[in-house]
C-alpha cells in the first residue's frame, strides 16, 4: 500500500510540473518565436563578462568595439566583475542612450520584437547567496516557452521562459536598451527617456546629444525639458546661433521659463547684445520673489555680463519687448 501511494504521489507530481502555466503564453502571443541572431558573440573569460555583454548591444546601436578595449573602463578588479553603472557610464561615452527597459516580462518582449537585444543582470545564485551573470537576451519561442541568450562562452543559449525570469526577478529585473542618437525606444516614456539622455551631458559627443533631444521633439514637439536641452547641445557642438534660436523660441512659448530666460541672456552677452541680455535678467528677476532660489542663477549671469569687457554691440541684436520677451 506505501509503494502504491508513493508511485501515485510521483504520478501527480509529475502531472502538475508538466502542466505548469507556460511563462510567455499569449503575452509573447502564443506561436511568436523571435530571434536576432545577426547580434555579435564575444565569448566571455572568467569575470568579464559585463565588458563582453558591452561589447554584444553596442554592435547593433552601430558601435563596434572588442570586449578588450571595455575592460579597464566597466572591469573592477577587487570585486571581479562588473556594475551596471559602469556598463551605462561607458555606453554613455560611446555617444549611446542607454535607455532601461521596462521591468517585467512585456517590456522585455516589446523590446526584442523592436528588433533591440536587451542587456540583463541576472542571479544565477540564491537570494542570500548570489552569483551575479551579464547577459544578452536576444529572442524568445513562445511555443517552446523559452529565451534566447548570448551568455557565458555560450553562444545560443536556451533557457526556460520560468528558469530566466527567476534569475532575472533575482537580480531586480535590470535591464538596458542601447540606442543610437536619434532612435527612440518602443513604447518609449518621455520621463525616462529625456533623463537617460540628460545624464549624457558632459560625457557623450555634443552630435549625438543634439541628435538624441532632435528625436525627441520629433515625438514630444512642445517639450520644455527637450528643448532646452537641444540648446544646451548646440551650444556644446559650438553652433551658438543654433542654441539661441532654440532658446528664443522656448521663451517666446513660455515667457516665465527661466532657464531660457538665463542661458538666452547668456548667448548673447557672449556674442556682445550686453544691452539686450542685461535687460532679459532684470526682467527675470522682477518675476521673482526676493527668496526665490533662481534668483542666485540670474543675478550669476548677469554680473558675469557685467564683469566682462565692454566691445561695440553688432548690429544684429535683438530688441527687448513687453513681458521680457525678444524679437
Amino acid at each position: 500500500m506505501t509503494l502504491v501511494r508513493a508511485a501515485g504521489l510521483a504520478a501527480v507530481l509529475l502531472l502538475a510540473a508538466c502542466g505548469r502555466t507556460p511563462v510567455l503564453g499569449p503575452t509573447a502571443g502564443g506561436d511568436a518565436r523571435i530571434e536576432l541572431a545577426q547580434v555579435p558573440f564575444y565569448p566571455q573569460s572568467a569575470y568579464q563578462c559585463g565588458p563582453a555583454a558591452l561589447a554584444t548591444v553596442l554592435g547593433p546601436a552601430g558601435v563596434v568595439v572588442d570586449p578588450e578595449q571595455l575592460v579597464s573602463a566597466v572591469y573592477l578588479p577587487e570585486k571581479k566583475g562588473s556594475l551596471q553603472v559602469e556598463l551605462v557610464a561607458a555606453a554613455r561615452r560611446y555617444g549611446r542612450v542607454p535607455y532601461p527597459v521596462n521591468p517585467d516580462l512585456t517590456g522585455l518582449l516589446d523590446t526584442l520584437r523592436a528588433g533591440h537585444p536587451v542587456l540583463v543582470l541576472q542571479n544565477l545564485g540564491i537570494a542570500h547567496w548570489p552569483l551575479w551573470h551579464f547577459a544578452v537576451v536576444i529572442g524568445f519561442d513562445a511555443r517552446r516557452d523559452e529565451f534566447i541568450l548570448r551568455s557565458g562562452t555560450t553562444k545560443r543559449e536556451v533557457t526556460s521562459a520560468r528558469r530566466f525570469m527567476d534569475t532575472w526577478k533575482l537580480a531586480g529585473n535590470w535591464g538596458l536598451l542601447v540606442l543610437p542618437p536619434g532612435e527612440l525606444p518602443p513604447a518609449a516614456d518621455r520621463e525616462r527617456y529625456l533623463r537617460a539622455v540628460t545624464d549624457m551631458e558632459g560625457v557623450a559627443p555634443p552630435q549625438a546629444l543634439r541628435e538624441a533631444f532632435a528625436a525627441a521633439l520629433a515625438r514630444w514637439p512642445d517639450d520644455p525639458w527637450a528643448l532646452v536641452g537641444l540648446g544646451n547641445a548646440h551650444y556644446g557642438a559650438g553652433d551658438a546661433r543654433a542654441a539661441e534660436a532654440v532658446f528664443r523660441d522656448l521663451l517666446a512659448r513660455d515667457p516665465t521659463h527661466l532657464v531660457a530666460r538665463n542661458n538666452l541672456a547668456q548667448l548673447l552677452g557672449e556674442r556682445g547684445c550686453r544691452a539686450a541680455a542685461l535687460e532679459l535678467l532684470d526682467a527675470g528677476l522682477a518675476q521673482l520673489a526676493s527668496a526665490a532660489r533662481e534668483r542666485e542663477q540670474l543675478a550669476a549671469t548677469r554680473a558675469e555680463i557685467l564683469a566682462a569687457a565692454t566691445v561695440p554691440e553688432p548690429g544684429d541684436c535683438p530688441r527687448v519687448v513687453a513681458a521680457g520677451g525678444i524679437e
